[in-house]
């Protein structure tokens, strides 16, 4: 095993009140996050006033070289 350059992904910590902007995908746009639990977000437009409630979907990722890879661990 030797060092590679590796992306790591989590879940973004959402928090109630927060404004977000979501570039991409089918629920690009802007939204204000009215409520997080374990496994859900509630996203409500500002425009429109509707609420969706969805599984956690937005990851924050970082990049590093040199990083051991498969990590078994140690």
């Amino acid at each position: 095993m030797g060092l590679e350059k590796v992306v790591f992904f989590e879940p973004y910590p959402f928090v109630t009140g927060q404004k977000i902007h979501i570039k991409n995908g089918p629920r690009k746009g802007d939204w204000e996050v009215i409520g997080v639990s374990d496994r859900k977000v509630r996203l409500r437009c500002p425009v429109s006033l509707r609420e969706f409630e969805w599984d956690h979907f937005c990851y924050k990722t970082e990049e590093k070289d040199g990083v051991k890879w498969p990590d078994d661990g140690e």
